[in-house]
């Protein structure tokens, strides 16, 4: 009887972890597709990733799913599917999701000031001037941030850790309360709404905003109303003990061999799987598989429903995904769009050249992930490395490339 539950159990992850694939459904050519893992292996036999698992959905149908290389290269653990990520800065369209289902509800506006949510924020002040030994002239700015600001990186929030936390975002030892109480004393870099400039402790901000609307938790409000709904299984702020031999290994480059990387990365040493972490990383802090994040993309690829099952309406859907940084200058990371609320949007060269459609959104992590939403195409692509140092641009246009040129029906 035991070992007839334990094999249940083994079919229900696998099946769970390995949806099934369909080519045909897709209007995919499969020998193209096939040619992925190939591809990907090549980097993983020259040393660019320990590992990578790509996944290719359209038409609602997974048509490529493979993993090739090493979740850990120590022990040689083969990468699998159902390898869990952290996915890093992917994390942050995961978090406007929950800012939008507030906003559906009434409880917050995206123009709202922050200040009204956060009181710690009232007095905000903007640097007028720097002088030459390092210290700032200060003044009021003309307007208080707003939810929109910090969804579109256009606050003028600094992306530093403040001095007094410097080390916060390796030691996670602060509570989100706490940590955003100190970001709402630091001046901002620029009139809000002015310029574009990444800031993960902004995205931070919209976490609280959550658990102060909501009542909960950020990462409890983020399981209850979208992870478990989703049956994104996978996905989590700590790293429960049953999972933990299933998260991959991150690793850097050091005389051209690949070595696990050290404390000094966001989340400190990926060996220790943020053991004793209390800052859950509104702005990068998720763990999650390919598969999950499947299901959340399709879900946004749907209009805001998935299975029957409505998560955001079709306005909002919209909304997060139109560029709203199109009179600001060098605004994203790929070039050639803007950004939207939490989301990069292309619109042309040079991210067509990935070929993505004008109009696709997504986002990448520090650590080398990227998603991608292409609704001219009904495409998603995802694909998942663990490499903190950079270096992956080749093998990251190689899959995108490779799986946007694998249409053969329209």
């Amino acid at each position: 009887m035991r070992y007839g539950c334990l094999l249940v159990l083994f079919l229900t992850r696998l099946f769970a972890a390995s949806p099934a694939l369909d080519p045909a459904k897709s209007g995919l050519d499969s020998n193209r597709l096939a040619q992925i893992p190939v591809r990907m292996k090549s980097f993983v036999d020259r040393g660019v990733a320990a590992g990578v698992v790509t996944l290719v959905a359209r038409h609602g149908a997974v048509a490529e799913f493979d993993a090739a290389g090493y979740q850990n290269l120590e022990t040689r653990k083969p990468m699998a599917q159902d390898t869990i990520f952290q996915i890093m800065s992917m994390t942050k369209p995961l978090t406007g999701i929950g800012i939008m289902m507030l906003m559906e509800e009434g409880k917050l506006g995206i123009n709202d000031p922050v200040e009204r949510r956060l009181p710690e924020f009232r007095g905000q002040m903007v640097i007028d001037n720097r002088n030459p030994d390092g210290s700032v002239v200060l003044r009021r700015p003309v307007r208080p941030i707003t939810i929109r600001d910090l969804m579109t990186h256009t606050s003028g929030m600094l992306d530093v850790m403040p001095e007094a936390i410097k080390d916060h975002y390796q030691r996670m030892n602060l509570t989100l309360a706490e940590a955003v109480s100190i970001f709402s004393q630091q001046p901002l870099e620029f009139e809000p709404g002015t310029k574009w400039k990444y800031s993960s402790p902004g995205i931070g901000v919209l976490g609280r905003i959550i658990e102060v609307t909501s009542g909960q938790s950020y990462e409890e409000f983020m399981k209850e109303r979208l992870f478990r709904p989703l049956e994104m299984k996978d996905s989590f702020f700590f790293p429960p003990t049953e999972k933990q031999n299933r998260i991959a290994m991150v690793y850097q480059s050091k005389d051209g061999k690949l070595i696990p990387a050290g404390d000094n990365i966001l989340g400190g040493d990926p060996a220790r799987l943020r053991k004793g972490a209390r800052y859950p990383a509104p702005e990068w802090g998720l763990f999650s598989t390919a598969a999950d994040l499947d299901a959340v993309y399709q879900m946004m690829l749907n209009g805001g429903s998935l299975q029957g099952r409505r998560y955001l309406s079709r306005a909002s859907v919209e909304l997060m995904t139109q560029i709203e940084t199109g009179g600001i200058p060098n605004s994203g990371w790929v070039g050639g769009g803007g950004y939207g609320l939490t989301w990069e949007v292309i619109k042309g060269f040079p991210g067509t050249l990935l070929l993505l459609s004008p109009g696709a959104y997504g986002h990448s992590g520090a650590f080398g992930t990227q998603g991608w939403i292409d609704p001219a195409k009904d495409m998603i692509r995802i694909m998942l490395v663990q490499r903190s140092d950079g270096g992956i641009d080749e093998l990251k246009s190689a899959f995108m490339t490779m799986a946007g040129s694998a249409i053969a029906v329209e």
